[in-house]
């Protein structure tokens, strides 16, 4: 069975070139296609797609909250980040938003193809130009005050990290951020998923050595 792919672009020259390409492709079948963030998320909670392909500099809701919205809305898609930027912070906030891979437009079909691939088989996919920038930044700058780790962190995960170090519940910090218990607890796994960490404790631990407590 083929695997569904959503296309996320405002460019309709680049969308149709992206549907001429992968429709050389039994492997996949393209259900849906948006120009902006809004129309993504619409698209994508409609047909639930395996994969969505997703621009960055988009209009109305830009690509990283939008990535954000459809890994909160529909956890089972993966999504793709397809983009000509390679700017060190934009590609720490994608991944930080829950993207499955980052890819630079500039690739060949067959690359895209494996990185779809990839990415859909639960693995990560990042292209070796973006991966050897990384390497250089943190090779330039060492683990800075907080290894990069902080960067990949939304500021509501902040937030509930620096809550939990302080010795809150889960209904306490619901209280405190007006949202829901349910939320919460997503927000710790996502931490625990992000940082390596494999209990609460861990976590307390990392916002006490990147100083995110409250000083006594």
């Amino acid at each position: 069975m083929s695997k569904t792919v959503v296309l996320v672009e405002d460019l309709d020259i680049v969308r149709e070139g992206l549907k001429a390409l992968l429709g050389a492709y039994p492997a996949f079948t393209i259900v849906g296609e948006a120009p902006d963030g809004i129309q993504a998320l619409k698209i994508v909670e409609k047909h639930m797609p395996d994969i969505v392909l997703m621009d960055l500099t988009l209009p109305l809701m830009d690509g990283t909250e939008a990535i954000r919205e459809i890994k909160r809305r529909c956890e089972r898609t993966k999504v793709l980040a397809l983009t000509a930027h390679k700017k060190d912070s934009l590609i720490y906030r994608t991944l930080s938003a829950g993207a499955d891979g980052y890819v630079l437009k500039n690739v060949s079909s067959d690359i895209l193809v494996q990185a779809m691939e990839t990415v859909l088989s639960g693995r990560r996919y990042i292209s070796p130009e973006i991966s050897e920038l990384l390497i250089e930044d943190f090779l330039r700058h060492g683990r800075r005050e907080s290894g990069s780790l902080l960067d990949l962190l939304s500021d509501r995960e902040k937030q509930v990290l620096k809550l939990v170090a302080e010795g809150h519940g889960n209904k306490m910090i619901a209280d405190k951020l007006c949202i829901s218990h349910k939320t919460v607890e997503k927000h710790k796994a996502n931490l625990k998923r992000k940082l390596g960490a494999a209990s609460t404790a861990e976590l307390v631990s990392f916002a006490i050595e990147h100083g995110l407590t409250v000083t006594p």
